[in-house]
């Protein structure tokens, strides 16, 4: 993921994708790291099938196979660390969560290193608390780490592991979000957001999926 020379911060960005029981949103939204809230997190990352509390509308309903399986899935990986996931789980999840509803944030680590930025700290927290927030929290987390493809292919899969539980860590010792709600995963640079620039800085990212919603379907 990383340039071996220099000494800046590297830029990861973390996309929260919501796969909900009837999800339907197809474009990403980005907001700016400095300028972000956790209304707009929030708001989102909402299931499409719900109105929020402070009363969005209702979007589409979902295929009753295809939450099924999410279902499945979900009940599949939840408690699992990271290097535990096989490649084809990873596969799954990355397919899931492709075209479902998502926010870009913007959070740098200290080079070469897992450790959160000081100055994105604020983002990070900003993240925790839409996540505790009635409107999504119950739900089953995947944080999923990205790297740029400077550097090796094992380097990358262990840097982008060890980006995802930074993440985790952070909410977890945070805001008390029950660790086996959230499962980390490393897709190291095999899954490029800027594939025709391999080294562009939008590809180091932790990418966080909302799988389920167990408490904000049943409002």
């Amino acid at each position: 993921m990383l340039k071996m020379s220099g000494t800046r911060s590297l830029a990861a960005i973390v996309s929260v994708v919501t796969i909900g029981a009837a999800l339907s949103f197809g474009v990403a939204s980005a907001v700016a790291a400095e300028a972000v809230t956790e209304d707009q997190i929030v708001r989102a990352l909402a299931p499409a099938n719900k109105p929020l509390t402070r009363g969005l509308s209702a979007g589409p309903q979902a295929d009753p196979a295809a939450t099924a399986a999410e279902g499945r899935l979900v009940q599949k990986i939840r408690g699992r660390t990271t290097r535990s996931l096989s490649v084809s789980e990873r596969e799954e999840i990355a397919t899931l969560a492709k075209d479902k509803p998502n926010i870009d944030l913007e959070i740098t680590f200290d080079y070469n290193s897992a450790n959160i930025s000081a100055k994105s700290l604020p983002s990070v927290q900003a993240l925790g608390r839409a996540l505790s927030n009635p409107d999504l929290k119950g739900s089953t987390f995947i944080v999923a780490g990205h790297t740029d493809a400077a550097g090796g292919e094992t380097y990358n899969q262990d840097l982008s592991e060890r980006r995802a539980d930074a993440i985790k860590r952070h909410l977890t010792d945070k805001f008390g979000i029950a660790g086996s709600d959230l499962v980390t995963v490393g897709y190291g640079e095999t899954k490029l957001k800027d594939p025709g620039n391999p080294m562009a800085e939008a590809n180091r990212r932790v990418q966080v999926v909302n799988m389920a919603n167990k408490t904000t379907a049943s409002k």
